[in-house]
């Protein structure tokens, strides 16, 4: 009995020993994408790190297995800002609810609507999609995995959103786009970058532009999202002083390739909702266990007030709806050293 004892604890602490090894890989991510692709399981790792460290306080290796669960913790911790962790403190409301069709924040700025969809390329319910949009009626709407069935079924929403860009991908399936109820702004052309993974279109929202951008990311290594990364740097960079991207970047929040992103747009990573990819074949309830790849960036006047998952369509991916805002604009003060001179001409006389 004690030998079966003996040799459970020694494959307990093996298996801990390689979960530590994957965890600090995947803080190394800026070195390689190699270990990047560790960092989007870093959470998964920490709780099976734990796990397996738990019974080992009762055994020989309980120092190594008190180092494990610190590591863990600290870990886990990481991902906390990126997360919706329960808090053991109160939040202060970042903004009051009115009653009416229409949310009123203190600043007393219209609310508009995003969402964000991977479609799913071969969907066998479409229509879900659909009748989602119509019950939530969003301003604008961010698709990903747009593949030609998709052509077909969003030409049946085309009145409702009538300011649109489809960019195909070269396989058929990973295409993107802008579906918009607001115009577009006047003097702007939509577009796509040369491979059809990303959409970026100027919506005016009430006489304010802003540069909205749908985008959709390969998986990490050792396929070539890091590549794509780089070959989407001129799109990124290209994005309006106020801009608000939604992407499937099949890559966690805290992920080197998700900061990469923002760093080429200068763009904020909005906090996830939390996991919105789990593997199709898998009941939803261990949703808990998925991915939160689908993010949303902003920058500028964009405030963001809420980022939610709405129930499922079919697709491996939870639709994200995201309510924002518009800043207005601050007056520059006038500085008391500086004067300035209005000059008027009246009946051919100069006045100032």
């Amino acid at each position: 009995m004690a030998r079966v004892r003996n040799m459970m604890a020694s494959v307990a602490f093996v298996a801990m020993l390689g979960c530590s090894v994957a965890l600090v890989a995947g803080f190394f991510g800026t070195l390689h994408p190699a270990f990047d692709s560790f960092a989007h399981f870093r959470v998964h790792l920490a709780v099976l790190m734990a796990l397996c460290a738990l019974p080992l306080l009762v055994t020989s290796f309980r120092l190594q297995a008190a180092t494990a669960l610190l590591f863990a913790v600290a870990a886990f911790a990481t991902t906390s800002n990126a997360l919706p962790v329960p808090r053991l403190w109160p939040v202060q409301a970042a903004y009051e609810v009115n009653p009416g069709d229409q949310t009123v924040y203190p600043d007393d700025q219209p609310v508009y609507r995003l969402l964000q969809m991977n479609l799913r390329f071969n969907n066998p319910t479409p229509k879900k999609v659909l009748s989602l949009i119509g019950r939530t009626n969003p301003d604008v709407i961010a698709l990903d995995e747009v593949s030609e069935m998709w052509t077909t079924e969003l030409g049946y929403i085309a009145s409702a959103y009538p300011y649109r860009i489809l960019c195909p991908y070269p396989n058929g399936v990973f295409g993107v786009a802008l579906l918009s109820r607001r115009p577009f702004a006047a003097g702007t052309q939509p577009r796509c970058d040369r491979r059809g993974a990303m959409a970026i279109a100027t919506v005016d929202f009430g006489g304010t532009d802003v540069d909205v951008a749908a985008m959709h990311l390969t998986w990490p290594w050792p396929r070539n999202q890091s590549r794509q990364i780089g070959g989407l740097s001129e799109e990124l960079a290209s994005l309006g002083e106020t801009s608000i991207l939604a992407c499937d970047c099949n890559a966690v929040p805290w992920s080197a390739a998700v900061r990469r992103v923002a760093d080429l747009g200068k763009l904020t990573v909005v906090p996830s909702p939390g996991p919105t990819w789990l593997y199709i074949k898998l009941p939803d309830f261990l949703r808990f266990a998925g991915l939160p790849i689908d993010q949303v960036f902003s920058k500028g006047v964009v405030l963001i007030h809420s980022v939610s998952r709405l129930g499922g369509t079919g697709s491996d991916h939870l639709p994200v709806m995201v309510e924002f805002s518009l800043r207005p604009e601050e007056k520059k003060p006038v500085d008391e050293d500086e004067t300035a001179t209005a000059s008027v001409t009246q009946n051919g006389k100069f006045r100032s």
